[in-house]
């Protein structure tokens, strides 16, 4: 079956090569017996791909059924999966089959298989590996013949070292991946989805359908979309119900995205340690402000250039430093040794009086870039470490470690 009649089949919209390889391996995965993970963020939509691989798969007229693995408290996970015998435990009034035991002949798709308790996950591995299992309670070894698909949102390797995860079972499920990639790494598909869902909202509620301008198109693919695909979902019927204009722009969009401005900025992965983040994002900070003073520096630079003449007698000798200084920049150099510039009233004339002088740096250090934001900060907030620290978007303990560490007064 070609990708697009899968796409129409199972409902999956968009174009994005990313989506089409996915989409690609569960086709050519489901013709054999093999044990698949799927992996992606949460809200990507990793349901649909055991599907796909179920009903392409010569079991497709066997049983099939999904459990979410997080929802199911551990003290029953090992009943709900192998079953159980009467009196295994308090309230086994009745022997009772399990999934594996159910879906014989069919595929079982275990979702947030990360969240499997230890113990299951020794008895999940003896069924990978032959087929065998026992009822809670039992001594008797059962064979169940089914496939396993698995999905994920968490990074199992990491897991692994944590010692949440085993090595042996990762392995075992992991025979061949399918990565379901990210709403924000398909933002060729960002607007298809949200007419989709616009045009499914306007039916449900009988009303007109919204529509988004230029610029608020523009938004939509530069958002971040932490929730992926169930957040664009949601946002869409929120904004259905409760604007009454027909005609989204970008500020009303903003509205409903958290965070919409700093959207572009790195995230940090859910298992990396806060500390850390909060230090990287003080560099981030740095960072943008050093490429702003980079590019205030060139612009400025390059209106020095365009009014040679008017400047020349203020200048002089130093107009071919500025050139070489704006080609450094460009070339990616180290700039040329400092020079002096006079700025008049941020306007160059031989008719004004002459200014403070401005320095241009030879070198722009990201360390003193960190040290003057921290003293800015602690200036601004007279001292108050706390107050400092927030306003920086790090905590109190690192703010303390900076200071000590740059032996700032």
């Amino acid at each position: 079956m070609e990708i697009q009649s899968i796409k129409h089949r199972f409902g999956i919209i968009g174009n994005s090569p990313l989506l089409d390889r996915a989409i690609d391996i569960a086709r050519q995965v489901a013709a054999t017996d093999i044990t698949v993970l799927i992996s992606g963020e949460s809200g990507t939509g990793k349901e649909f791909f055991p599907k796909i691989i179920h009903q392409l798969s010569a079991r497709k007229h066997g049983p099939y059924i999904a459990v979410n693995c997080g929802a199911i408290p551990e003290g029953t996970i090992d009943s709900e999966l192998f079953g159980h015998e009467k009196g295994s435990f308090t309230g086994a009034h009745e022997a009772r089959k399990g999934y594996f035991e159910v879906v014989d002949g069919g595929t079982i798709f275990l979702d947030e298989v990360a969240e499997l308790p230890l113990g299951t996950q020794v008895r999940l591995l003896r069924v990978l590996e032959s087929g065998e299992f026992m009822r809670v309670g039992s001594s008797k070894v059962l064979k169940t013949n089914v496939r396993v698909v698995g999905a994920t949102n968490v990074n199992i390797p990491d897991a692994i070292n944590n010692g949440k995860f085993r090595q042996d079972l990762y392995y075992r499920l992991n025979t061949v991946p399918i990565l379901v990639p990210a709403l924000r790494e398909r933002k060729e598909d960002i607007y298809l989805l949200f007419r989709k869902f616009a045009s499914d909202a306007a039916e449900k509620y009988r009303m007109p359908a919204i529509q988004v301008d230029d610029e608020g198109q523009q938004v939509l693919k530069n958002y971040r979309w932490p929730g992926n695909i169930r957040q664009l979902k949601n946002l869409t019927e929120q904004i259905s119900i409760i604007e009454k204009t027909r005609i989204i722009d970008a500020a009303n969009l903003i509205k409903y995205m958290p965070n919409a401005q700093s959207s572009e900025l790195p995230v940090l992965y859910k298992g990396e340690d806060s500390s850390k983040f909060n230090e990287r994002e003080l560099l981030y900070k740095v960072l943008f402000d050093m490429k702003k003073d980079v590019n205030d520096l060139k612009e400025l630079v390059m209106n020095l250039m365009q009014n040679e003449d008017e400047i020349s007698n203020n200048l002089g000798e130093n107009t071919h430093l500025i050139k070489r200084l704006y080609k450094d920049f460009e070339d990616g150099k180290e700039p040329v040794q400092p020079i002096i510039v006079h700025r008049p009233d941020n306007r160059f004339s031989h008719h004004d009086p002459i200014q403070e002088p401005v320095e241009v740096e030879e070198s722009l250090s990201l360390q003193k870039k960190e040290i003057d934001f921290i003293k800015r900060a602690l200036t601004r907030h007279e001292g108050k470490r706390k107050d400092a620290a927030k306003e920086l978007g790090i905590s109190e303990r690192t703010l303390y470690r900076k200071i000590k560490e740059y032996n700032i007064e």
